[in-house]
């Protein structure tokens, strides 16, 4: 022990010589004093620390820098729905701006703290409508009832308010949709469905079908009205974009899908051997008896998805247009539900700037697995000019309904975390939306989502969701 210990002091006393006569050399060097010897000796060290913070500083910086630019997801966003604005409206003792506004900062800052950069709102749910429109009422789910003004304008406030935080902002409208009831009496008087059904001659305008209203997709008129639509909200809110979801046509079955909802405007058309005008919807050297229903109807969404596109490129060319369709390719492409274009809009120009597709299942789910459900868009978007972003799922999380093959996956907070991972490793896919604001608001004690109905596990874990959103912010 003794020898360890003269050991020792032997390596300080050279240590300290060292340094002596570093410090010697130096004064000779730079005419330092010899009363700057130990300044400078502890200034050394000094330097030595802050270099070795600098490193840290530097690595940091690294990391980070590496991590923005790995992350190739420029569209972050969130879907605000109808459901959000009732629970808004039911909470509040007084609804009006003032408490609107503070309702929708509230939501603003919560999304910026958890990495988005996109709000898509709902303005057009139900034929209706949360903006002064010269041909929708307002809508139910912000004043209580339909046609009755809320005494502000919601997406005036929206647009404002989003651009101040820096937050783009898309409108969502369903084009076809009325009402989730069939009556026609609920309706406001004011309301084009309700006029149009009064008379005779326009009634067929619109459709009842397995207990809800739709406007006719084959009509002209009905396709004008939802484009006109459009067109007020580009020429009068600074919107960012206009959105649809998956909304278009009902699902039929194969014993009514020749004989339901629009079939009898195809059957008239047949037997009147079209209009020339609409003749030239299809193919010039083509008869209408040619076309299979399955295709008229396609056609017929067609018309209106481009005659939108052409609305707003025509009012404001940097607006986008894009649609969130189902996210199963099979169910899109059968003959029996949506009727949806689809290989037409990623392979021509004037229909669509993105495609949305909602991939709202796991990696376990036996029907359509996330991973191989998206890379069957990316293959199908590979070459297109159009975006590519991803719907998911967080409405399903933590549920435990039966019947669900990844419903153990469901269970796992993990999983929206190993969705995102995936779609970072895909090169086309440029952004994700989840479904819907709410659920990342579970606890929320103000507003009364309807998630806060559920059950204690499963909002502990949308808040295990939430935490690692943050996170990763």
């Amino acid at each position: 022990m003794k020898k360890f210990i003269e050991n020792i002091i032997i390596i300080m006393v050279l240590t300290v010589a060292i340094l002596f006569s570093y410090a010697v050399m130096e004064k000779k060097i730079s005419g330092k004093s010899s009363s700057e010897f130990i300044n400078f000796l502890f200034n050394t060290q000094e330097k030595a620390s802050d270099n070795k913070n600098t490193d840290k500083t530097s690595i940091k910086d690294s990391i980070e820098q590496e991590r923005k630019q790995s992350d190739t997801m420029d569209y972050k966003a969130v879907w605000l729905s109808y459901l959000e604005f009732n629970s808004y409206r039911k909470s509040v003792k007084n609804n009006n701006e003032k408490n609107f506004r503070k309702f929708y900062k509230y939501i603003l800052q919560r999304i910026k703290l958890l990495g988005f950069n996109r709000i898509i709102v709902q303005v057009r749910p139900f034929g209706d409508a949360l903006y002064e429109s010269q041909y929708f009422p307002w809508a139910a789910c912000i004043s209580g009832k339909q046609g009755k003004n809320p005494g502000y304008d919601p997406l005036k406030i929206m647009t404002e308010m989003s651009h101040q935080e820096n937050i783009t902002i898309e409108a969502w409208i369903n084009p076809y949709r009325i009402s989730s009831g069939d009556s026609i009496q609920s309706l406001s008087k004011t309301n084009p469905a309700k006029i149009w059904f009064s008379s005779q001659n326009t009634k067929r305008n619109v459709l009842s079908y397995n207990g809800s209203l739709y406007y006719n997709p084959s009509s002209e008129s009905v396709r004008n009205l939802i484009i006109k639509g459009v067109e007020e909200i580009v020429q009068n809110y600074d919107v960012d974009g206009i959105h649809m979801d998956d909304y278009f046509y009902p699902a039929f079955t194969e014993k009514n899908v020749g004989t339901a909802f629009d079939a009898p405007e195809y059957e008239q058309q047949i037997k009147s051997d079209m209009s020339s005008t609409d003749s030239q919807s299809f193919s010039s050297n083509k008869s209408s008896n040619e076309i299979s229903l399955a295709d008229w109807r396609r056609n017929n969404v067609n018309r209106l998805v481009s005659g939108i596109y052409k609305a707003i490129k025509e009012n404001n060319p940097q607006v986008t247009f894009g649609i969130s369709p189902a996210g199963n390719l099979d169910n899109l492409r059968n003959d029996l539900e949506y009727y949806v274009d689809i290989d037409t809009w990623v392979s021509q120009n004037g229909y669509v700037d993105y495609l949305m597709p909602q991939i709202y299942w796991g990696f376990t789910n036996e029907t359509a697995p996330f991973d191989k459900v998206t890379d069957e868009w990316a293959a199908l978007m590979k070459d297109s000019s159009q975006k590519l972003y991803i719907g998911l799922q967080l409405y399903r999380m933590g549920s435990t309904e039966p019947g669900q093959s990844d419903k153990k996956e469901l269970q796992k907070a993990s999983l929206l975390k190993k969705e995102l991972s995936y779609l970072k490793k895909k090169k086309k896919i440029e952004g994700y939306c989840l479904f819907s604001y709410q659920y990342l608001d579970c606890r929320n004690k103000e507003y009364h989502f309807d998630a806060e109905q559920f059950s204690t596990k499963r909002k502990k874990l949308l808040n295990q969701i939430v935490k690692s959103l943050k996170n990763n912010s």
